[in-house]
């Protein structure tokens, strides 16, 4: 089992070694066996080789590329190597609008549930939260009503102002960038090793994003991860500085409540895109396991 993610911040080069990535930094050499490797956070100059990079998608190895600013920019992921991959593509073109706009009316259900529940541990105005329990109470398949983004709206301004948007470039926008972003590798990652198109969403649709439903799975832990950086992030640095990075990637490894016992973020990504796969082959939307903020806040007590 994957277990291990990988930081690495201005190394002298990375290199294949046996079945191992092998890292040199500064005379120091490092070696982690491929095996142990989710992913890799990439930051400033390295080289790396090109037979590295292949083992990187044998291993299902996700490589995350940061720019100058070490905002991740691109990601490496593997390609076509789920024993029925051609089988699930087609079975993916084919999935059914009805069953689509269910499953998509269950993903966006828990994350309003989630921001919720985070909006409540911050303590925000009852009448606020009231008017969100309203939206998720109006919530249709498909979510025609847009009422995911009437509960946004309402759900930033609550924690952060009324002048609050998600374009700005304070550190709450910056931090939530690089978080949504790991989380992103993670579950494309996850979505890739099931054998299916990250482009072919259940709701997103944009015909210049690669990871349509990457972005659709990844919807319940956005407010987990706000809350990661609400009580990890802003509590302890100013800026994104080398630690605050550390510590958001970190949040993958964290303890978390799954049908009763512990596990962690990783693992509870993991049986969700498989509780998905199930549910849309099944055509049964209550098959997608419920991803629930409660459930990480217990398991860091």
């Amino acid at each position: 089992m994957t277990w291990r993610i990988v930081h690495i911040k201005e190394s002298d080069y990375m290199q294949l070694q046996l079945d191992n990535l092998s890292i040199m930094k500064r005379g120091q050499k490092y070696t982690i066996p491929l095996s142990d490797i989710s992913m890799i956070i990439v930051e400033g100059e390295t080289v790396i080789t090109t037979k590295l990079l292949a083992k990187f998608t044998k291993y299902n190895i996700a490589l995350i590329i940061c720019d100058d600013r070490y905002l991740p920019t691109g990601i490496m992921l593997n390609y076509g190597n789920y024993h029925h991959c051609a089988k699930r593509s087609l079975q993916q073109l084919e999935w059914d609008p009805e069953i689509k706009s269910r499953i998509w009316q269950n993903i966006v259900g828990q994350k309003i549930i989630n921001q919720i529940l985070f909006a409540q541990i911050k303590k925000v105005e009852q009448d606020r939260i009231d008017i969100m329990k309203d939206l998720y109470s109006q919530l249709l398949p498909g979510d025609d009503t847009n009422r995911e983004g009437h509960v946004a709206k309402v759900y930033f301004n609550s924690l952060y102002g009324k002048g609050f948007t998600r374009d700005g470039e304070d550190m709450i926008n910056i931090a939530m960038n690089y978080g949504y972003a790991i989380v992103r590798a993670a579950i494309a990652r996850l979505t890739v090793g099931q054998g299916l198109m990250t482009m072919i969403g259940v709701f997103h649709c944009n015909e210049y994003n690669s990871f349509n439903l990457v972005d659709d799975l990844m919807e319940p832990f956005r407010p987990i991860m706000d809350y990661w950086i609400d009580t990890q992030i802003f509590t302890r640095f100013e800026y994104l500085c080398y630690d605050a990075r550390l510590t958001m990637i970190d949040f993958l490894n964290q303890p978390m409540k799954y049908n009763g016992r512990k596990s962690t973020v990783d693992q509870v990504m993991l049986k969700y895109v498989t509780s998905f796969m199930k549910a849309i082959t099944s055509k049964d939307e209550k098959l997608i396991h419920d991803v629930r903020l409660d459930d990480f806040v217990e398991a860091e007590r």
